[in-house]
């Protein structure tokens, strides 16, 4: 079986259903650099985005950040729609 085209866009790495009670983020890396990335990923918590899962993808590392659409709403004061 052939690889997709380089046109298509690479399958997401979550269920489909996560995009709708989440924000979601996406970062791929080197496993070298994930590990040195820890300052980041404790600044990430802080501004209340979740680890929701980590992978690997050959030779990279697939981490996904999620922070629910309720907890954005409330960190904005409570202002829907916006």
């Amino acid at each position: 079986m052939a690889p997709p085209p380089p046109s298509s866009p690479a399958p997401k790495p979550y269920p489909p259903q996560w995009e709708t009670v989440a924000d979601l983020r996406v970062f791929r890396t080197t496993t070298q650099e994930w590990e040195k990335l820890i300052g980041w990923r404790a600044d990430m918590r802080k501004r209340g985005w979740k680890l929701l899962r980590v992978s690997s993808d050959g030779p990279e590392m697939v981490a996904i950040f999620g922070r629910t659409k309720i907890d954005r709403a409330q960190s904005r004061g409570g202002e829907l729609g916006v």
